[in-house]
């Protein structure tokens, strides 16, 4: 998987960093107990402050998405799955998110449609339609 950022971006380094990780992970490109790169090769090879990689890397960890080994490194791992504080503040995000696309003027059909795809993305599969 390819790491990128934007530096233009009004999204911190950091997050971008982790947002790509996740989306990695969900789509398979990155497999659980794969290694990704130590936090010195990664800030050279996008240019950017190691702290800057550290601050994705033990946000990740934090939440469950790597484990450090002092061997391997960081290893991706899958989360465990929510518990209902979790859960319920995962369907309050999910909430905001809706109601700022339906407030866009996004229909429920091109939602749906948009969920849709980006599910089968996670799943692996391909939907050549484009909405």
């Amino acid at each position: 998987m390819i790491l990128e950022i934007d530096t233009l971006s009004v999204t911190p380094i950091y997050q971008q960093l982790r947002d790509q990780v996740i989306l990695g992970i969900a789509k398979k490109e990155l497999l659980p107990g794969e290694s990704l790169p130590t936090v010195r090769q990664l800030a050279d090879e996008l240019g950017v402050n190691t702290m800057t990689i550290s601050k994705a890397y033990n946000l990740l960890k934090d939440e469950g998405y790597l484990i450090t080994d002092r061997r391997k490194g960081s290893l991706v791992r899958l989360p465990e799955p929510f518990q209902a504080q979790e859960a319920q503040a995962s369907r309050q995000a999910l909430a905001l998110l809706l109601a700022e696309i339906k407030l866009h003027g996004t229909s429920k059909e091109t939602l749906l449609a948009n969920i849709y795809d980006i599910w089968q993305d996670f799943e692996g599969g391909t939907n050549n339609d484009e909405n």
